[in-house]
């Protein structure tokens, strides 16, 4: 939205400068994005008299001119300079405007300097428009009349020091798409006075030859009501100079009297208007109605558009369509010099249908900008007066009664006002006084304490709005930062549920131990999802993005994986990758569940001259699960269970589980996986749910004390002899049960296989050595306390194994 200065001070009374009013604007929640001053760029362009224009003594195009010039303005004296022009216009006597040395020139973006052209001395220039950026004329430099003021600005002169606002108006203020507008903002919030609309009636001396009629089925939704007056004997030539200054400063180009009247009201008051040729309007009527499907419309913007069933068009009375209803009109039914006889048009049209018709058309316009975000449905008669007496005043003629059909909207509704609610809703303390009176200079009626909306503001909705409106006129920078206060005195309790904790936790856990995070899509492609046990139809998306994301995730592990094959593809063959988030076992919303994944392709650690460098195998994966584990809080003795998964490698993996209860799964990836991922492998993983960890009995926002004894801890090894295939963490399990008052700590400190175990011991055989540390509580343990303690550990690990003590 652009508007000038002087634009705005038609409507607001103000002396405020272009700073307050732009620091204003943004401050009301209509954002200023720049503001274009005219005048800065063209302030050292002064009006100058050529005094002599002769022939280049040695240039066939060029002239060597005396120019008199007032570099100081017209109080000072003159300054005879002489210039160098290429002009074909240049000549004694011509009127002009005089550029002197140091001064840039926008339309060339140069910078003059004095100068030599073809031995010659030249200093300065005599400027055509398109160098002052006024047009694209370059044929000769400018010529202004014998009476223009000697060594004035330019600028000033041709009035062209009016500073350009460009604001930002956000969808839900259609309001502010007029001067009037933002300059009712301005007034409410005290920095002028709104001037008065005047709206004095056009009385008609002849009914309308050209009548108006909307369909039915429009009237409800599509077009409540459509005016419009004939207006003959009118003279359709160039508009005034102060309304083509005034659209030509915003961007926009003079066309003719009657449609630059049409953009003077779009831009000032937010009403879109359109002019007819009654000359080529047939039928003695225009008739609003759903197009059929496959009419054909040349617009003004000279493309044809084939209209769909059901889009608004306006026709004649033989059905001829004439224009794109609410977006723009058709280039049979334009004005142009030789019209004079118009039909002058002001509507109100549905904004949901004014959007839908220009988004499947691709059609921009002001028009539509505006109707589809809502114009005034009650201005709809008043606009059309205000342009009717515009047109006599400029184009002359005569003006016919109105014709109309249907009636303005109603959108009368009234909201009570609750003073004390700014404190609540927004935190500032306002009088009630204030309140009422930025109601009031906002256009809203009051009746005591409730509000009317006026028919401008369709966003106002509710008492929120009322408060929204008195806050943002008393101006939000105004609210104080204050410390809410707590429902309750003392240590807010936590807000964390304990999965949150948990999640939390195990995301530190995995990355302190050098894995790096990924955070992927939780949609896959069906064949990776039916590798991991997924992909049926409860899991499948209704309308995925893309093919390879059509079904939930039944693990984490697809895409680590697929990360893993990207940067193995760019050459990252080291990777510990680690993914902390839900996978989802069935489409219901119960049917999700938490992991916490890592994965370990490559290496363990880089190259070194040590040779610590070896491949991850799957005991990494065992200690990291471990290390989650521990800090979720997970006991401490847990069982090993080899029932795996399918994309487990079987023999390569187990499952640390409670009982039935699963905890984690750690292991080697299945190569058949990995060949289908794209991974170069071996890779080993492991995966925890963190959910399924069992939660402390005992609930404590601290750490329990430090159990510590000051009684000495007694050791024992003990070496069994075992089948081969027995796992050493049975005999762990078994020792650990012998006594668990007693018991601190049993683990694997050797073991003995290969051929000359089998050689000493039997073939199928092996030794696996246990170190049992006894802590204990009360008194300092016997002889025979610790021969009891080691005589039910050794029974304990036979029976469980099968073996025999190892003599």
């Amino acid at each position: 939205m652009k508007f000038t200065l002087s634009w705005l001070h038609d409507h607001l009374d103000t002396s405020a400068t272009v700073a307050e009013i732009s620091e204003t604007l943004t401050d009301l929640g209509l954002e200023v994005e720049r503001v274009e001053d005219p005048a800065a760029a063209l302030s050292a362009f002064r009006i100058c008299r050529v005094i002599e224009a002769v022939q280049h003594p040695n240039a066939d195009r060029l002239r060597v001119c005396r120019v008199a010039t007032w570099p100081d303005g017209p109080e000072t004296g003159m300054v005879e300079v002489q210039v160098v022009c290429g002009a074909p216009n240049a000549r004694t006597g011509l009127i002009g405007v005089f550029a002197p040395p140091g001064t840039h020139v926008p339309g060339t973006g140069v910078d003059l300097k004095p100068g030599v052209i073809r031995g010659v001395e030249s200093n300065g220039m005599l400027c055509s428009e398109r160098e002052l950026m006024l047009s694209d004329n370059h044929d000769g430099i400018i010529e202004l009349p014998e009476d223009a003021p000697m060594g004035v600005r330019f600028v000033d002169y041709r009035g062209l020091n009016d500073p350009v606002f460009e604001v930002k108006v956000t969808p839900n203020r259609p309001d502010a798409l007029g001067i009037r507008g933002i300059a009712r903002d301005l007034a409410a919030r005290g920095l002028g006075r709104l001037k008065p609309l005047e709206i004095v009636p056009v009385q008609g001396s002849f009914d309308s030859p050209v009548g108006v009629r909307i369909a039915p089925s429009l009237k409800a939704k599509g077009c409540p009501h459509f005016a419009g007056r004939v207006i003959r004997g009118v003279r359709n030539g160039p508009s005034p100079d102060w309304l083509q200054n005034r659209l030509k400063a915003i961007g926009l180009r003079p066309i003719s009297a009657l449609v630059d009247i049409t953009n003077f009201f779009t831009i000032g008051l937010n009403r879109p208007l359109h002019v007819f040729d009654v000359a080529k309007v047939r039928g003695g009527m225009l008739q609003i109605h759903p197009a059929e499907g496959g009419e054909d419309l040349l617009a003004l913007d000279g493309r044809t558009y084939r209209l769909a069933a059901d889009q608004m068009l306006i026709s004649d009375g033989e059905g001829t369509p004439e224009s794109l209803a609410g977006i723009m009109g058709g280039e049979a039914s334009g004005c142009t010099a030789e019209t004079t006889e118009v039909f002058l048009e002001s509507a109100y049209w549905d904004p949901i249908t004014v959007a839908a018709t220009g988004r499947a058309l691709k059609i921009n316009s002001d028009a539509r900008y505006r109707f589809e975000r809502g114009v005034d449905p009650a201005f709809t008669v008043p606009g059309l007066e205000l342009a009717t007496r515009m047109v006599l005043d400029l184009c002359g003629g005569e003006a016919s009664h109105v014709v109309q059909d249907g009636a303005p909207l109603d959108t009368t509704r009234a909201y009570r006002l609750d003073p004390a609610r700014v404190i609540s809703l927004v935190g500032m303390d306002i009088p009630e006084g204030e309140q009422i009176r930025t109601l009031t200079a906002l256009g809203f009626t009051m009746d005591g304490l409730m509000a009317t909306p006026p028919s401008w503001r369709p966003d106002v909705l509710g008492e929120a709005d009322l408060i929204e409106e008195v806050a943002r006129i008393a101006s939000l920078a105004r609210l104080k930062g204050a410390a809410m206060k707590r429902g309750q005195p003392g240590v807010p309790k936590p807000i964390l549920t304990p999965l949150q904790v948990r999640e939390k936790a195990a995301r530190r856990t995995i990355a302190a131990l050098g894995y790096n995070e990924c955070v992927t899509y939780s949609f896959i492609d069906a064949r990776a999802a039916m590798l991991f046990g997924g992909g049926t139809e409860a899991v499948r998306v209704e309308n995925p993005i893309s093919s390879e994301m059509s079904h939930l995730r039944p693990d984490l592990l697809p895409g680590l994986l697929s990360a893993a094959a990207r940067n193995q593809a760019r050459g990252f063959m080291d990777l510990a990758l680690f993914e902390v988030g839900p996978a989802f076992q069935g489409g219901e919303p119960g049917d999700q569940h938490l992991q916490a994944t890592g994965l370990l392709i490559g290496a363990s650690a880089p190259r070194d001259p040590y040779g610590s460098r070896r491949p991850v195998d799957v005991f990494d994966a065992k200690a990291d699960a471990e290390a989650v584990l521990a800090a979720l809080g997970a006991p401490a003795r847990t069982q090993i269970g080899r029932k795996v998964p399918g994309w487990w490698h079987p023999g390569r993996a187990g499952v640390i589980g409670l009982g039935p209860n699963t905890l984690a799964t750690f292991g080697e990836v299945h190569p058949r996986i990995l060949a289908a991922m794209g991974v170069k492998g071996p890779a080993v993983a492991f995966s925890v749910l963190v959910a399924n960890v069992p939660l402390p009995k005992a609930k404590s926002p601290v750490r329990p004390a430090l159990t510590i004894s000051d009684l000495q801890a007694v050791d024992r090894d003990f070496a069994f002899v075992v089948d081969a295939r027995v796992e050493a963490i049975s005999a762990v399990n078994a020792a650990q049960g012998a006594d668990n008052a007693l018991i601190e700590s049993v683990r694997v400190f050797d073991q003995f296989a290969g051929e000359k175990a089998e050689a000493q011991m039997g073939a199928g055989k092996k030794s696996i050595a246990l170190t049992v540390r006894l802590q204990p509580v009360a008194t300092t343990l016997t002889e025979a306390e610790i021969e009891a303690v080691s005589k039910k550990i050794i029974e304990k690990v036979t029976k469980a194994t099968g073996g025999t003590l190892r003599g």
